[in-house]
């Protein structure tokens, strides 16, 4: 893939919740183990499964391997679109646009499923139950654990800037993934089957972190759309890890004990039941202190069949990780917490 000068003033990323829709549900709905991914796979996967999206419109859209149609990925209109603007995106796709994609699909898989069908005969008015779907699993296997991987994909973005800044565009591209190589204005990605038609495609590439996506790259050229790259972000390996929120002492003072001990024991999604059994707070009690973090933007809800779970958002770990290195500069100066 060729870059002109205007090509390389346009390279930007963008965090997208939709390239992680796709990866993910190929991987909860698989059979193969994953070593980083468990953690998240065992608490997902049931909520999922009991809500049968394993039979549903997405699992005749994303097979186990292979392609996935375009338009389930929509260019992002900026650096981080929310994951209910990018269904609107979805929705509003023109119906050509689908039926090619379909139609791309059935060659690769053989066929369309009974859903699929449906769809390619009238996009307009199937649509809707397909962003209807692809909400419900959002809210069940993403929307819990988003804080977190937000934030990966977050520290991913402004280490591929500084990079940049220091070294140059050429830099950021050799260091992005094994398969990519940049030399004399191209760009080459080893075992792409296909090249890219830069005068087709919009200007610029559009560079998506992903969580999910990998150890591989994903392509995507849907012009008039710049050309889209999804690569594996960095630090996924320690994503699912349990971090000790060593700094809570001093958060305490701030928010309050119970209030804090709440957050340190949502480094996973949880229930107000849940939490009241592992922390000996009343019920009532974590009911009153969750309502609190969540009008300060410091936990979210989200309902899971006929419960609901909580989940730190990313402001919650960036406070935590902040506290937790406050307190350890502070132990290695000596000074008391």
């Amino acid at each position: 893939m060729a870059f002109s000068a205007d090509d390389l003033a346009q390279v930007r990323f963008a965090v997208s919740p939709m390239w992680e829709v796709a990866p993910s549900f190929r991987l909860l709905t698989s059979d193969t183990a994953h070593p980083v991914h468990r953690p998240w796979i065992e608490q997902a996967r049931p909520r999922v499964l009991a809500a049968g999206l394993d039979r549903g419109w997405l699992a005749e859209l994303i097979g186990p391997s292979g392609y996935v149609p375009d338009f389930l990925t929509p260019a992002p209109g900026g650096p981080a679109p929310g994951p209910a603007a990018e269904r609107a995106t979805i929705l509003a796709t023109p119906p050509d646009r689908v039926r090619r994609d379909l139609d791309h699909l059935a060659r690769h898989q053989g066929h369309l499923g009974p859903r699929l069908t449906s769809l390619r005969a009238d996009p307009a008015a199937r649509l809707s139950r397909l962003t209807q779907e692809i909400e419900t699993y959002w809210e069940l296997a993403l929307a819990p654990y988003w804080g977190r991987i937000r934030a990966v994909l977050d520290a991913d973005v402004f280490h591929r800037a500084r990079t940049v800044a220091e070294h140059g565009t050429g830099r950021l591209f050799n260091d992005l993934h094994s398969s990519i190589s940049w030399d004399a204005n191209t760009l080459s990605l080893v075992r792409r089957k296909q090249l890219i038609p830069r005068p087709r495609t919009g200007a610029g590439l559009l560079l998506i972190p992903s969580a999910f996506t990998g150890p591989g790259l994903r392509t995507q050229v849907s012009p008039p759309d710049p050309p889209q790259l999804a690569y594996p972000a960095r630090g996924i390996g320690t994503l699912w890890e349990t971090r000790t929120a060593i700094g809570t002492p001093a958060l305490a003072t701030v928010l309050g004990r119970s209030r804090t001990l709440l957050l340190a024991e949502l480094a996973g999604p949880a229930s107000t039941t849940e939490l009241a059994r592992r922390t000996g707070l009343s019920p009532a009690g974590v009911s009153q202190h969750l309502t609190a973090l969540r009008d300060a933007g410091l936990v979210s809800a989200h309902r899971a069949g006929r419960s609901v779970l909580y989940a730190r958002t990313a402001a919650a770990e960036t406070l935590l990780d902040a506290a937790s290195l406050t307190c350890s500069t502070s132990r290695r100066k000596g000074r008391p917490e």
